[in-house]
This record gives C-alpha cells, structure tokens and sequence, in this order.
C-alpha cells in the first residue's frame, strides 16, 4: 500500500489519506522478509499452537498466505492431504508443537548439516519402504570431489574480473551438485557471475531444491531456473547452452513415460539429442549422457564441461533400439566427444558407480589406459591430479566410501583425458 494526494477534510486540519493499490506489492513485500518470497497470514506458529481447535483450518490459512512462488513448493509436498491426515489422526497439534522446539536456523544448523540430515532421512526410508535403487542422493564428498575435477583446469579463467558462468543439472534432485558447484566457483572469484538451471521430475525433491534456493538466493533468481518435469520428454532450457554440466541421473529406471517423445527425436538423428542411439527400456542413463553432451557450447564458443555419474552397465551395453546395436563405448567411437577421465568405481551414491568428466574445448583425442591413481595421474601430466589428490582421498575417508550398500571400489580403471 502506499499513500496518494493529501485531501484536507474540513476546519479542523484532518487530512484522510487517499490510499491507492499497488499494482505489483511483491517486490516490496520481499524487501521486507529479506528473502525472495513473502507470507501475508497474521499467524505464527505461537498464534496457531495458541488456537489448537482450529490448528487445521489456521494452518492452511498460513500456507495460503505465502507468496504464488513458494505456495507452488508447497503444493508439491501436498501438504494439505498431510493436514488432513494428521487432523483425523489427532496428530496435528503434537507434530506442530514439537517443530516449535526444534530451532533450525541457519545460524544454528548451517546447510551443509540440514544437507546430511536430509540424505540421511532420504537414506534410511529408501531402506524401510526397499525403494527403488535409482532413488538415491549424491554425498557431498562426491559432488565436491566430481566439482574438483570440473573446475582443476579453468581456475585462472575463473579468477578474472567479470566472469559469468552458467551451470547446469538436467535431474537436479535437491540441487546439491548446483550448489556445491556455485560455491566453489565463488570461492575462486567471489565476483563471479554464476547462473544456476536444473530440472526435476520428482515434484517433492524438486520442492525442496527449490525452496532451498528461494531461502539462499535473496533475488529468487535460481530458484526461477529449476524446472519441474522430465527433461527427457520436455527440456525446459532447450535453447541453453552452458559452461558446466554435471549429473548423477537415475540408476536402473525405465524411460518408458518418455518413450513417445525421445523416439520421436532420435528419428530427428543428430538434428535431436538422441542420434547415437537408444539404450534398453529398462535403463535411461545413457539418455541423459547424450542430452548433456547436447547442451554443451561449441569451441567456439569457449566449449564446456561436464561431470557424470554412471554405473558400468550403459557403458559397455549394446544398445538394440539404434538399429545397429551400439554400446556406449561405441558411441565414443563414433562422435568427436571423447570422456577424459572415466574414474575408478566408488561406493558413492548407495550403488558402486564410475563419476566420468569430460571436455568439449578440443578436438583432439588421446587415452591412456591402466591402473588410476593420483599417481597415474601425475606421471600423465593431468591437470586434475592435484583435484583427486585432495578431493579423492577425502571421499575415500569419508563414511560413505564404507557404506554397507556398495561394492567396494575396483583396483583397475580406464583413465583418459584430453589435452587442452
């Protein structure tokens, strides 16, 4: 609201304010939270606890009171089913009162805790409810360890002055990788310009990345760039093209709700994502390998990188539904894109799994094959060896390297990498 033209009213000297709507109070109305999103209710959870009778009814009230960007987080958590679940139950006013004496501000948990907890919550429901494997999370040490390497040879372009880049996560899950990604990057050049996109299928993963980035990025202007839906059938940032890629996709899940569509594009042959051809049913990894390789920058246009976690199966399985069966390795074979440093297998994301980088920012092709090792690394001359020598042995200390869901890691890899 903001006030109009004084009128006086009378001898007395009263003025009545003439008072005029704001065409657009959300701008406003951020400013004053402190953050990109807004709540309009009169409660709190004092004032709802206060009033226990009507706890359902006030406590929907609340959630219709934030801001159009944030009510659409929460209707992906469905969280009036859950109201009304807990009310019938007689559970609404305990569940309520007990978060009032949890204190999870920031300055009391910070997000790389509320990061855990949330992995962890992920991890030991996944185990109760026998979910499917390829619903799983990425640890932190991974992601950091996948960023490393990511980032090994671009830290002096990174440390000029007005520097933009774009990073990107084609099923972005809670937006760890983006991130984790984002600091970094940051922590080279605090200047820098870094511009965030990522889509997820899953609606209630895609509501906690994106709540997370509304409450993190004061401008919304992340949190704006996650999509919902499934990139596969429905790329919502199809005419972006981006610096960094980087993805730990779906292990074992079938693509057949997008099987029209991806079908339909690889008739399209290299005019579409999906011209080297198409894996089994039954697993889509490969898919998104090739998706991100299509959104990649041409050379000349600095070229881009990209991060990838997959397991040893869409690499060396044939793929029939290309008419001429094809294993990944083949693929390789056959495009000018060459995977630079495929990694040792690590007990990372509840499966045993191979994070694989790549380039784009030359043309030629080199490997060299034996045992991969920080050592391997160096005699090579890779400019990623001081990232996995740090990074790497870092994750091999960490709990998840000894998780009693993986296999353990194999002694033998492929290393390759391209000279830039």
């Amino acid at each position: 609201m903001r006030a109009g033209t004084d009128q006086r009213q009378g001898a007395g000297g009263e003025y009545q304010l003439k008072i005029k709507k704001l065409e657009n109070p959300a701008p406003l109305l951020c400013k004053v939270s402190g953050y990109a999103f807004y709540n309009t209710s009169r409660y709190d959870i004092d004032k709802l606890l206060a009033d226990a009778p009507n706890l359902a009814a006030n406590l929907r009230n609340y959630i219709n009171g934030f801001s159009p960007n944030m009510k659409e987080v929460l209707e992906k958590f469905d969280f009036d089913n859950t109201i009304k679940k807990l009310d019938e139950a007689g559970l609404l006013f305990q569940v309520t009162e007990r978060f009032k004496t949890i204190d999870l501000h920031p300055d009391k948990v910070s997000n790389h805790e509320m990061g855990y907890i949330f992995e962890e919550l992920i991890r030991e429901f996944n185990e109760a409810l026998d979910e499917n494997p390829g619903e799983h999370f990425t640890p932190r040490e991974v992601i950091r360890l996948m960023v490393n390497l990511l980032l090994a040879q671009d830290k002096e372009a990174l440390a000029k002055n007005h520097i933009v880049r774009t990073i990107a996560d084609p099923c972005c899950g809670s937006g760890g990788m983006l991130t984790i990604a984002k600091e970094r990057i940051l922590e080279i050049n605090p200047h820098a310009d870094v511009y965030l996109f990522g889509q997820e299928v899953n609606p209630e993963t895609w509501a906690v990345s994106k709540s997370d980035m509304l409450m993190t990025s004061p401008d919304g202007r992340d949190a704006e760039n996650i999509a919902f839906g499934s990139v596969l059938s429905n790329d919502k940032h199809a005419d972006k093209r981006f610096d960094y890629l980087l993805a730990n996709p779906p292990y074992g899940k079938d693509w057949k709700r997008d099987q029209e569509a991806v079908e339909a594009e690889h008739d399209r042959g290299y005019a579409g994502r999906f011209g080297a051809g198409l894996p089994r049913i039954s697993d889509g990894q490969l898919l998104f390998l090739q998706h991100m390789l299509s959104r990649m920058k041409d050379q000349k246009d600095g070229g881009s990188r990209v991060a990838i976690i997959m397991n040893g199966s869409p690499l060396f399985t044939a793929m029939p539904a290309a008419g001429k069966a094809k294993s990944a390795a083949g693929f390789w074979r056959t495009t000018d894109w060459k995977p630079s440093l495929p990694c040792r297998s690590s007990s990372s994301t509840t499966r045993a799994s191979r994070p694989m980088y790549g380039s784009s920012q030359t043309g030629k092709r080199r490997s060299e094959e034996g045992k991969f090792s920080s050592s391997t690394l160096q005699a090579s001359g890779c400019p990623c060896a001081e990232a996995w020598a740090t990074s790497g042995e870092k994750f091999r200390r960490s709990r998840f390297s000894r998780s009693r869901t993986c296999s353990p890691p194999s002694k033998k890899g492929n290393a390759a990498r391209s000279s830039t």
